[in-house]
């Protein structure tokens, strides 16, 4: 039994950086089919009660970012707890992904976007900006010509319907894992993704 995994992102998301390439390890592990819809959280939040961070109550700002030093500590990744370009658009990044998942698969998908994050999260790089991005696909042995396109309104509407799919199936935040259906929210709950693909 081959298992669907569809992945719902928002590129900017700590959690989803510090939990991708653990994911990614665990997909190819198993031979999983993976789905990668990187999502807008601004339009999801709204409807699931979610606030964005500079809304959010001090202690709940303040426990966030003992957790991030937590994980980053434990998984031994680089994270800068204070980003140089960071709140930042994620429209310009998830187009970009959505239509290199489209057009060059899953795999070259997964890469850009542990990139991309990568970027934010440990480089001090600007995801919203044209340059940084054309960098990034590079970077990823990419073909250039996917930045063009994902400035198109047919890109706009790939990354639209991987949001309204994330709404559709009741995601509230990033990173959500739904494999065969069953949704675990949270690179904490990847220990829980893993067991399930690896049922027969």
């Amino acid at each position: 039994m081959r298992h669907k995994v569809d992945y719902y992102f928002a590129t900017m998301s700590p959690w989803a950086y510090l939990g991708h390439e653990r994911f990614v390890r665990m997909a190819r592990a198993t031979n999983a089919e993976v789905r990668v819809r990187p999502m807008d959280l601004g339009k999801i939040f709204p409807l699931s009660g979610g606030l964005p961070l500079g809304k959010r109550a001090p202690q709940r700002q303040a426990y966030r970012l003992v957790e991030l030093q937590r994980y980053r500590d434990w998984l031994q990744l680089p994270l800068n707890l204070h980003p140089k370009h960071f709140p930042v658009a994620g429209d310009p990044s998830a187009r970009l992904i959505s239509v290199v998942a489209e057009q060059d698969g899953a795999e070259a998908a997964l890469r850009l976007s542990g990139a991309v994050m990568s970027a934010v999260w440990a480089q001090e790089r600007d995801i919203a900006d044209t340059a940084t991005l054309a960098a990034l696909l590079g970077e990823a042995g990419l073909d250039a010509a996917r930045l063009a396109q994902s400035q198109t309104d047919a890109a706009q509407a790939l990354a639209d319907a991987h949001t309204q799919a994330a709404i559709d199936v009741s995601v509230f935040g990033s990173p959500s894992y739904v494999v065969d259906g069953e949704m675990f929210w949270g690179q904490d709950r990847l220990d829980f993704v893993e067991r399930a693909l690896q049922k027969n």
